[in-house]
């Protein structure tokens, strides 16, 4: 199944410096976009952002990770997110095991990728029922520059399981346990998240040592 659905009647760090300029546009770019959107009568967002789709088949092993990540789509105007969103298939229509990957552009989705390496990310898993509606508060919250501290942010990411949907924020700094924090307490609120759902944290060193996104969290919050 294709994660593009096109249906016509749906069209509505704290890292180092090094690091930090390797994976951002430059400032003086930046404005030159915004500059261009303007004139075309566009909305700029503040960062420009990448969709990315992996789909691993299930049962099969020594797939490669990176391999099966697929870049989609690029936007930097609230009129572009639109055009991409509305084409997406939503979680429902999905295939189990489906990553859908929303991050700043220059950021791979990989915990190796140099914006990732000293990071993590905040986890919360959701019931199939509900788990589309919160997906989009939250891609409207970083599209909207929204939650705090939102230089610290890399991306967002939605894995369609089989018997739930995880969402997950990642940071740049694991190690800043004031940021980690404000983070979950920002996501928090702009979700509205009830109090009964309970978000997990995971450094992606920890996940490169034990191969696993999910599985042997170490914060709950």
């Amino acid at each position: 199944m294709e994660v593009l659905d096109r249906r016509d009647d749906e069209i509505r760090d704290s890292g180092n410096m090094d690091s930090i300029k390797s994976h951002y546009v430059t400032d003086s770019v930046s404005e030159e976009r915004r500059s261009r959107e303007l004139k075309d009568g566009l909305h700029p967002l503040r960062y420009k952002f990448s969709i990315w789709y992996t789909r691993r088949t299930p049962g099969v092993r020594n797939q490669s990770y990176e391999d099966n990540i697929k870049k989609m789509v690029e936007f930097s105007t609230v009129e572009g997110f639109w055009a991409c969103y509305c084409h997406l298939a939503r979680s429902s229509l999905l295939p189990s095991p489906t990553d859908l990957h929303f991050f700043k552009d220059g950021i791979r989705p990989l915990w190796e990728d140099g914006a990732n390496c000293n990071g993590g990310k905040w986890i919360i898993r959701f019931s199939k029922v509900v788990s589309a509606r919160f997906w989009e508060d939250l891609l409207l919250a970083l599209v909207g520059d929204q939650l705090d501290d939102a230089d610290n942010i890399c991306g967002a990411v939605l894995s369609v399981r089989f018997n739930e949907d995880i969402i997950s924020v990642w940071n740049r700094n694991a190690s800043d346990h004031q940021a980690v924090m404000g983070l979950r307490d920002s996501i928090k609120r702009h979700l509205k998240l009830p109090h009964a759902y309970v978000m997990e944290y995971k450094p992606h060193d920890a996940s490169l040592r034990d191969n696993s996104s999910y599985r042997n969290t170490w914060l709950r919050g």
